[in-house]
């Protein structure tokens, strides 16, 4: 089966009417409305709309950067972007806000002697513009670097609206950056010239010129996705998506989003929470490949997945490495790997943890090669590093997406196989059983963020068990975590009970009004990744 990431960027040239499938209404409004606006603010029509959703990750937490496969899905909150181009010189974009709260700016960019291009983004001071900026240097950088006499790009005028909570673990910022991506390959004619995948590769390094390193998984749900279906992302040996249906029947399930109203600025406590758990696992991986006797470079700066990979003697090479076999093989690796961590890297460092002086010892490397390999990439504040913690985790965790993948296929092949020999298929118990089980592995999920990762938070710990408490089939944190939002499985028949009684119990939640609520806790399916809309035959009165 093709995956996504080989298909074109989805573009839809509307012509009659403004409907397009797949899109919800909520979608439907907002996009009329932003193209409404761009008239009055610009005097001129839009020529396109680029779109990027947010993502709930149903499951797999902290382990895309490790290059395990996670299992996320696209929200129908969103980044809309009207652009046009003008007659602004020297690929200068003005962009606007609808939310009065983020002021207009002016892009400039600057190409060097050297060929390439400076944007002048401040990694210090970022505003909500520094994520556009990234966006187009990711492609001036791809369309428009080398010889300083080469085309310059088009300028354009941009309007931005945005529905995905910021600081709410739903990547609202990778959002931002694909949207941007999309709206400066349009008014540049380039959307034709790359494919999904290699968007959401541009789209990563893109996110990293803000200083987050970024797994990919934001960006591939953001991209990749479908209506009604997960998304099983993989990124070793490379890059692979396979569309995986969430069980559907009788009794219906929907997942609904809860923002716990604390904000997780990723960028701002990268150094002692985020970054700081990618160099903890790429320490433990180079000191976990050292004690199973697998060869490392001096210079390799090897994952977990590799890691196990080598372990378990898997032929990346193979024609399908993504194919079932590929993923039983895998499967078995990691159940053998969880009972073998904690003999290679517990020991006496479990409870207190490493200090620098430990880990460089443990890897075997000078002081000035450590800090040279790990930590020269960005900045990490700890004085002790749990390495032990992060690397169970992500095995287990790596473990629990197969098998939330596993018991979605299985459900997706029995109802298919019904459907064709016209058989019953006891949907009732066989659908309720799925769910009881994905729900308890989104129950073990939260609780290793929470115990093993150490990425949850109070708020975030009251909002899973409010959930619980309400009947939620199973519920945990999404997203990066330390603030943002949990995700629940929840019964569609009883999601007003379930909402009321969040609203009641949750502190913060109190004091809002009906506006305010429809912001913080919300349900969802999975909904269509970017696209591009083409307004063609849009009136402008």
């Amino acid at each position: 089966m093709e995956s996504p990431a080989s298909r074109p960027i989805k573009v839809h040239d509307i012509v009659s009417g403004s409907e397009v499938l797949g899109e919800t209404k909520f979608v439907a409004s907002r996009r009329v409305k932003l193209v409404a606006e761009f008239v009055k603010r610009f005097g001129f029509q839009p020529v396109y709309i680029a779109r990027a959703p947010g993502r709930v990750n149903l499951i797999g937490e902290h382990i895309d950067y490790c290059l395990f496969g996670v299992l996320p899905s696209a929200i129908d909150r969103d980044i809309l972007i009207a652009c046009a181009p003008s007659s602004i010189e020297n690929g200068v974009i003005h962009v606007q806000n609808m939310d009065e709260r983020f002021p207009s700016d002016d892009l400039k960019p600057q190409k060097l002697p050297s060929g390439s291009w400076d944007l002048h983004i401040d990694t210090s001071a970022l505003s909500w513009t520094s994520y556009i900026k990234a966006a187009y240097h990711g492609v001036l950088a791809r369309f428009y670097s080398g010889s300083t006499f080469d085309p310059i790009p088009r300028g354009a005028s941009f309007l931005v609206s945005g529905s995905v909570p910021t600081g709410g673990g739903l990547s609202s910022s990778a959002a931002l950056v694909v949207a941007s991506s999309l709206a400066f390959l349009a008014v540049n004619n380039k959307i034709g010239d790359i494919t999904q995948g290699e968007l959401v590769e541009m789209a990563m390094e893109n996110e990293k010129r803000v200083g987050v390193n970024s797994g990919g998984m934001d960006q591939a749900a953001s991209i990749l996705s479908d209506p009604s279906s997960g998304l099983y992302i993989s990124f070793f040996p490379k890059l692979h998506a396979s569309q995986t249906r969430i069980p559907r029947g009788t009794p219906e399930t929907v997942f609904v989003i809860m923002n716990s109203m604390k904000t997780s600025n990723k960028r701002e406590t990268a150094k002692y929470h985020y970054n700081l758990r990618v160099v903890e696992t790429w320490v433990a991986a180079r000191i976990l490949a050292r004690r199973l006797n697998i060869d490392v470079g001096d210079t390799e700066k090897i994952q977990l997945r590799e890691v196990l990979s080598r372990w378990i003697g898997e032929d990346v090479a193979s024609e399908d490495p993504h194919g079932e076999s590929s993923v039983a093989q895998l499967k078995a690796g990691l159940e053998k790997m969880v009972s073998t961590v904690e003999s290679l890297l517990g020991s006496d460092k479990t409870a207190d943890g490493y200090t620098l002086k430990d880990m460089i010892m443990a890897t075997g490397l000078s002081e000035g090669a450590f800090k040279e390999l790990f930590l020269s990439s960005f900045e990490v504040e700890a004085e002790r590093f749990h390495l032990y913690r992060r690397a169970k985790h992500v095995f287990e965790e790596a473990l629990r997406v197969l098998q939330f993948r596993e018991i979605c296929l299985a459900n997706s092949n029995r109802a298919d196989n019904a459907d064709k020999e016209g058989l019953p298929d006891n949907t009732n118990e066989l659908v309720t059983s799925a769910q009881a089980r994905l729900g308890a592995l989104m129950d073990e999920s939260h609780n290793s963020c929470n115990s093993l990762f150490d990425c949850s938070c109070p708020e975030l710990n009251e909002l899973q068990g409010l959930a619980k408490q309400a009947g939620a089939i199973g519920s945990r944190l999404t997203g990066a975590g330390w603030g943002g939002c949990t995700v629940s499985l929840v019964f569609k028949d009883h999601l007003d009970k379930f909402v009321a009684y969040i609203m009641e119990r949750y502190p913060p939640y109190k004091a809002l009004n009906q506006e305010g609520l429809a912001e913080v806790i919300f349900s969802t399916e999975p909904s269509p990744g970017a696209s591009v809309y083409i307004l063609r035959d849009v009136s402008t009165n």
